[in-house]
């Protein structure tokens, strides 16, 4: 039997974890995904120059699925190390986020 973590247990966790995107002539690139459910403007990434783009997210512990927004066009992140179909002909993206060391199994 699987035992849910408590939401204010997983809240404690919070890890921060950057994501990267590289694309010369980009204007503007947004992630989205399971953890900010979907919303393909809530969450741009920084310019930091060069084609560069980053952005640190804080999340808990779990395994979350997302997609790039990039020229409007959702697109996977060609850095994940996992993609997922995601049932609509195309594959999301996976971001896995593990928790603190040293922190107590929930």
């Amino acid at each position: 039997m699987k035992t849910k973590i408590p939401s204010t247990d997983r809240q404690s966790q919070r890890r921060n974890v950057r994501v990267e995107f590289h694309d010369d002539a980009a204007q503007a690139v947004f992630i989205a995904g399971s953890f900010n459910e979907w919303n393909p403007t809530a969450t741009p990434l920084i310019a930091l120059g060069d084609g560069k783009w980053a952005k640190e997210l804080s999340l808990p512990p779990g395994r979350y699925e997302y997609r790039l927004v990039v020229y409007g066009q959702w697109t996977c992140d060609p850095a994940a190390p996992e993609q997922i179909s995601n049932g609509y002909g195309s594959s999301n993206s996976v971001l896995v986020v593990r928790p603190k060391p040293g922190a107590k199994k929930l």
